[in-house]
């Protein structure tokens, strides 16, 4: 078993001719669109450049220490590029389309990109949030309706659509495989006729409601949804499909990490079901979530958020090797949360940091207060 950076070691070397697209080829290039590609010069405009020119460009234009001060998520995307480019399978892929902006109004960034295959067909790309607890709670503010993001995903879709003549898959991770649903289920009809398949690589859903606003079911039979076995975020909200469950390296919530997501071959690694535990955290979500109006369930997040804010981490990696530092940390953010909020939040942390709590040596007061 490996991951994605392994397939490429693995496939690399076998064409779309000799094998055609996969669901794994489905991640990779939804994990594509994170690269940060301002200022490379013919990806914009309706120029193009082969991937294998892009990566030239990249690594003549970005510096090693600009790269090493990611996130570790975002670590392997550059390496991730290095492989397809090397590769038999990506190197004569054309990328272009690129487009990165900053949503300032809202705060919320919007990013795509579009990558043209050697079969023929395009895959639209829409970036997705990153391991940043930022990016967590923009993922959980989804839950709010429609946002700024959406709108930008559906005009782009429509305008690539537009003048590409090829057939389209359209994908994303976190966020952008919420994205993707979107533009495929809004986007004219002519366009709904290009799209083979649309990939949601453990995004969240919509609020309730979302499906019944127009006929649906002409996208959602091209739909496939993919979520790790102890997936959190892609099970936010409301979903109309039925998930394709598979392994991870990891634990909990850092299993949404794509690079951790095991494959053997062309395949993830099928799963039967959800673990206990992100079962469990799905019900504490809808039991909150779902009964709030959206003054609530922004309230509720923003209080979630300070928590884990309180921490001093910038990623939910950092809060994880903070141990019992950022346990006391939480717990005293808690405290000083109102009664209401004070126990849902509780709840909350305790399904989503549930593996984590187990193990840490916690005092008895503690454990009483976070593990059931």
């Amino acid at each position: 078993m490996g991951n994605i950076l392994d397939y490429l070691d693995w496939r690399g070397d076998i064409t779309f001719e000799q094998a055609p697209f996969n669901e794994v080829d489905n991640l990779i290039l939804a994990c594509f669109s994170y690269l940060e590609l301002d200022g490379i010069r013919g990806i914009q405009d309706g120029n193009t450049l082969y991937l294998e020119e892009l990566s030239e460009n990249f690594f003549a234009e970005k510096k090693d220490e600009k790269i090493k001060a990611q996130t570790t998520f975002l670590k392997n995307i550059p390496e991730l590029l290095r492989k397809m480019a090397r590769s038999d399978r990506y190197r004569k892929c054309r990328v272009g389309g690129f487009v990165n902006e900053i949503l300032s109004s809202e705060i919320q960034q919007f990013a795509a990109v579009t990558i043209e295959l050697p079969d023929g067909t395009v895959y639209i790309s829409f970036r997705g949030t990153d391991d940043t607890i930022t990016g967590w709670k923009e993922d959980f503010n989804l839950s709010n309706g429609i946002v700024p993001s959406h709108k930008r995903a559906l005009e782009y879709l429509e305008k690539e659509g537009r003048y590409i003549q090829s057939m389209l898959r359209i994908g994303g991770h976190s966020k952008g495989g919420n994205l993707a649903m979107y533009a495929a289920l809004q986007c004219e009809e002519e366009i709904q006729e290009k799209i083979l398949t649309v990939y949601d690589n453990d995004g969240p859903g919509f609020p309730e409601g979302f499906f019944y606003v127009r006929d649906t079911e002409k996208i959602l039979k091209k739909v496939t949804r993919i979520i790790p076995e102890a997936s959190v975020i892609g099970m936010l909200l409301t979903h109309q499909k039925e998930p394709v469950i598979i392994g991870s390296t990891q634990k909990g919530i850092l299993q949404h990490d794509a690079f951790t997501w095991e494959i053997m071959g062309p395949s993830f690694i099928r799963k039967e079901g959800l673990t206990r535990k992100a079962e469990t955290m799905d019900l504490r979500l809808h039991k909150w979530i779902d009964g709030m109006n959206e003054e609530q369930r922004a309230h509720l997040i923003t209080e979630l958020f300070s928590v884990l804010e309180a921490t001093g981490a910038e990623t939910i990696q950092q809060i994880l090797d903070g141990g019992v530092k950022s346990l006391a940390a939480m717990a005293w953010r808690l405290d000083k949360l109102e009664p209401e909020s004070k126990a849902m939040v509780q709840e909350l942390i305790t399904g989503l940091f549930a593996s984590w709590l187990e193990l840490l040596p916690m005092p008895e007061l503690d454990k009483k207060r976070f593990l059931p």
